[in-house]
C-alpha cells in the first residue's frame, strides 16, 4: 500500500492509543523465546512512533507493561525489566541527536519499578520536556481501574485538607487527578494480537474512544498496518452520545 490518510481533514486523530499485544504468541509460532518477542516488539514501538509521527499524530500512549503484568513468571518480568532499562538508556542517548524531536511521558505505579528505572524514567522525562514533536506516552504498571482508585484517594485527601469540597467534584474535576490529565483522550485505540479486549486500559479516557483491533501480532505491526487503522477511523463519524 502506498499513500497516507488525508491530513486536510478532520479524521487524523491527535492521540492514538495502543495495545501491543502478541509478542508471546509471535514468538511460540517462530520457535523462539519469549523474550526474543519482547525485544522484536520494541522494534515495532520504534517504527510505530516514527510512522506516527510522519503521519502528524501529537500523541500516542503504548501499553507497555500493565498491572497484572507483574503476576507473570519471575524470569519473564526480569527480562522485561532488563528491556525496559536497556529501552530507556536508548532513548537516552537518541535524545540528544537533533533531529529527535520525540518528549517522553510515562504512567502507572512507578513505585512498583526498581529505584533505577524510576531514576532513568524520571531522567528521561525531563531531559525530553521542551521537545515539540511527537509525544510519547508510555503505560507501565498501569491499570486503568487502579488509576482511578487513585485519583478517587487523591480527591479524597483534597477534601479532608480542605482543598476541594465534595460539590467542586465533577467529571472535569476528576480528569484533573489522573495520571496526566494534560494529555488529551485517545481519539482511536489500536489493539494488535487478535483479541478484541481493552484489558483495562485508559478505561476512563476512553469512553469515547473508537477501536480498531488488529489480527497482526505486534512485533509484525508495520506502517501499513497503522495506516489502515487511520484510515479505518477516517471512515467513522464520532457522535459522542449524540445523533
Amino acid at each position: 500500500m502506498s499513500g497516507s490518510p488525508d491530513k486536510n481533514t478532520d479524521n487524523l486523530p491527535k492521540h492514538i492509543a495502543v495495545i501491543m499485544d502478541g509478542n508471546g504468541r509471535w514468538a511460540k509460532e517462530k520457535g523462539l523465546s519469549r523474550s526474543k518477542g519482547h525485544s522484536e516488539g520494541a522494534k515495532a514501538l520504534e517504527r510505530l512512533v516514527k510512522a506516527a509521527a510522519d503521519f502528524g499524530i501529537k500523541y500516542v500512549t503504548v501499553y507497555a507493561f500493565s498491572s497484572e503484568n507483574w503476576q507473570r513468571p519471575n524470569a519473564e518480568v526480569s527480562s522485561l525489566m532488563n528491556l525496559l532499562g536497556k529501552y530507556l538508556k536508548e532513548c537516552r542517548k537518541r535524545a540528544f541527536e537533533p533531529d529527535n524531536n520525540i518528549r517522553y511521558r510515562f504512567i502507572g505505579d512507578m513505585t512498583k519499578l526498581s529505584e533505577d528505572l524510576r531514576n532513568d524514567i524520571a531522567e528521561l522525562q525531563d531531559l525530553t520536556k521542551e521537545k515539540n514533536g511527537i509525544c510519547l506516552c508510555v503505560a507501565l504498571s498501569y491499570g486503568g481501574r487502579g488509576e482511578i482508585v487513585s485519583a478517587v484517594r487523591k480527591i479524597a485527601d483534597d477534601v479532608q485538607e480542605g482543598k476541594i469540597t465534595l460539590e467542586k467534584v465533577n467529571e472535569d474535576s476528576f480528569a484533573n487527578y489522573l495520571y496526566a490529565p494534560d494529555i488529551p483522550y485517545p481519539d482511536l485505540l489500536i489493539r494488535t494480537g487478535r483479541e478484541k479486549r481493552i484489558s483495562n486500559f485508559l478505561l476512563w479516557q476512553s469512553a469515547y474512544t473508537e477501536m480498531v483491533f488488529s489480527d497482526v501480532l505486534w512485533p509484525d505491526f508495520s506502517e501499513d498496518d497503522l495506516r489502515y487503522a487511520l484510515d479505518e477511523y477516517g471512515k467513522r463519524k464520532r457522535r459522542f452520545g449524540n445523533i
